[in-house]
């Protein structure tokens, strides 16, 4: 699963392409301690779960950014697959300043590290001893995830030439419909998204994801499907936290 979307951060202005208005973006000082739980089933079987949380402030080269963490483990006596994705991301602008990709999927192992210059316009890769140009306010896979949750998600398909790779973009997210679905977590009135972005990940084409997105003030993920090479994986919200106690649930 190499970096391509998913799907999220956060942006204030936005490039414009057939771009929604967006709602006023929340505080993301809101975010911090905020910790979503998933389960991971092939049809009715489990196969492992994800989180996605804010685990707190940091600082990185002089400026206070989010440090974001999405977790993906499961798999079964033939497959193996362990990804974690570190993002952090500015509070001033909401836009991507350290990526860090840790992945074990089957045999392989790899690891993939960028530190992003919003302000010079250039990314480096670890181990590469080179510059490449970047994106207006970068965004990287893990920051897509709070990204969607500052959009206005009018029906239609919305482009953002938002992804830190410029070859990537643009990054469509085509709202679909609503829907009210029942996760372990509780019952929650959604939007529907197809989240697209080019090159490998679990929102590459053809692995026709989707992303419910609770249609309140909140705008969490509550459920993420996507196509491996082994099957359709589904991940629905089992348990939301602050600060380690359990949020109430519906």
């Amino acid at each position: 699963m190499k970096p391509a979307l998913l799907l999220a951060a956060l942006g204030a202005v936005l490039p414009a392409r057939s771009v929604p208005a967006q709602a006023t973006p929340p505080d993301p000082r809101s975010w911090v301690g905020e910790r979503l739980e998933y389960d991971a089933k092939f049809g009715f079987v489990s196969l492992g779960g994800a989180e996605l949380r804010v685990v707190g402030i940091d600082t990185v080269r002089g400026d206070s950014v989010l440090h974001i963490r999405f977790v993906i483990q499961g798999g079964n006596l033939l497959y193996r697959l362990h990804d974690e994705w570190d993002s952090w991301v500015g509070l001033a602008d909401l836009t991507s300043r350290r990526f860090i990709q840790n992945q074990e999927e089957g045999n392989r192992r790899y690891r993939n590290a960028y530190e992003i210059y919003p302000d010079s316009g250039y990314y480096r890769r670890e181990g590469v001893d080179s510059l490449f140009p970047t994106s207006p306010q970068p965004l990287d896979d893990a920051a897509f995830f709070y990204f969607v949750r500052t959009v206005d998600l009018t029906p239609g398909r919305h482009e953002f030439d938002r992804y830190f790779k410029p070859d990537r973009n643009p990054v469509v997210l085509e709202v679909v419909g609503r829907d009210t679905v029942d996760v372990p977590a509780g019952r929650f009135d959604c939007v529907v998204v197809r989240p697209v972005i080019k090159g490998g990940g679990i929102f590459k084409e053809g692995a026709e994801g989707r992303l419910w997105i609770s249609n309140d003030e909140h705008h969490r993920v509550v459920q993420i499907k996507s196509k491996f090479f082994f099957g359709a994986l589904t991940f629905r919200l089992t348990r939301i936290t602050r600060d380690g106690s359990a949020e109430a649930t519906r």
